[in-house]
């Protein structure tokens, strides 16, 4: 079976996503990247009752190289981030208060300086049906220029990482600074960080690791 260990992978991530509430149902999927080679969740299957065998590997061009299932909807947006990032892994979510934000808001500010983290202010990108190519490049330019992460309008919200871990990490992250902007919302107007005020934070080191070399 090609990439089994990136299979297996894909399979623990689901469970941790389902388990922390990122995603329901068969809503969401991830990715990961070995070499030409791209691991990914099936279309219409729950992500904590996949089985390794359940996930097909595709190449880079969409192909379909292992396994029985359908590739996820959203593979062209996988691939296209690919394409766009030194990425080794995506996880796509459906969490709730990336939602409410990806429906009402153009960008996610900086209210927190974990955002940098994510590569800075968190982009919405335009809204698109999704597993289609349009959707794909909306997300692509969302992510241009260094992101970690980005919100789909009226959809879910999507993250990288060097690795599975990373990944889900960053999706966590994601989801917890909208959930802050969010509740903050409810009880007065969100403070928002000033590039300034950023500025004196990537002083003191904070940064999101580099990815190595593609």
């Amino acid at each position: 079976m090609l990439l089994e260990d990136e299979r297996r992978a894909l399979c623990a991530v689901g469970r941790r996503l389902a388990e922390t509430g990122l995603v329901t149902g068969a809503s969401g999927n991830v990715s990961v990247r070995s070499g030409d080679l791209v691991a990914v969740t099936p279309g219409g299957m729950m992500l904590d009752r996949m089985r390794p065998e359940d996930c097909p590997v595709v190449n880079l061009d969409a192909r379909l190289v292992d396994g029985d299932r359908a590739p996820s909807s959203e593979t062209p947006m996988h691939l296209a981030l690919y394409e766009e990032t030194p990425a080794a892994a995506i996880v796509h979510t459906h969490s709730t208060y990336g939602a409410v934000v990806a429906t009402t808001m153009t960008e996610l500010p900086p209210i927190h300086y974990n955002t940098l983290l994510l590569g800075g202010v968190v982009k919405v990108a335009e809204y698109a049906t999704y597993g289609t190519p349009e959707l794909a490049e909306n997300v692509r330019a969302a992510m241009a220029g260094g992101k970690r992460a980005a919100l789909m309008a009226n959809h879910g919200g999507v993250a990288i990482g060097r690795d599975l871990d990373e990944a889900f990490e960053n999706a966590r992250l994601l989801e917890w600074l909208c959930g802050v902007y969010v509740r903050a919302k409810t009880i007065g107007e969100p403070r928002i960080l000033t590039d300034e005020q950023l500025a004196k934070v990537v002083e003191r080191g904070l940064a999101p690791p580099e990815f190595p070399p593609v």
